[in-house]
């Protein structure tokens, strides 16, 4: 991706020696290129934290999300059905 965003750059560089226009292009290019990380990959999605030690935690926590899910699908029971339509398609 920085190859490209160099190479349009320098193209506009070149077509700007006619038309400043183009000179703007190419240092408005640089600057969301610079601004956007230099073209670093996104971090990483976050985790749901460490894996459970033992399978009683691992119980406990997939009981607490269950009764959670359950309490979100009777206070909104519209919501609910909504993603368990997007859901099945």
């Amino acid at each position: 991706m920085s190859v490209l965003i160099v190479a349009a750059t320098l193209t506009l560089a070149v077509l700007g020696i006619g038309n400043h226009l183009y000179w703007l292009a190419a240092v408005a290019l640089l600057c969301l290129y610079l601004r956007s990380g230099r073209g670093s990959p996104p971090p990483p999605p976050p985790s749901a934290g460490p894996p459970p030690e033992t399978y009683r935690a691992y119980r406990d926590r997939r009981d607490r999300q269950a009764r959670w899910e359950r309490r979100y699908r009777r206070e909104r029971p519209q919501e609910a059905r909504r993603q368990q339509r997007e859901k099945s398609r």
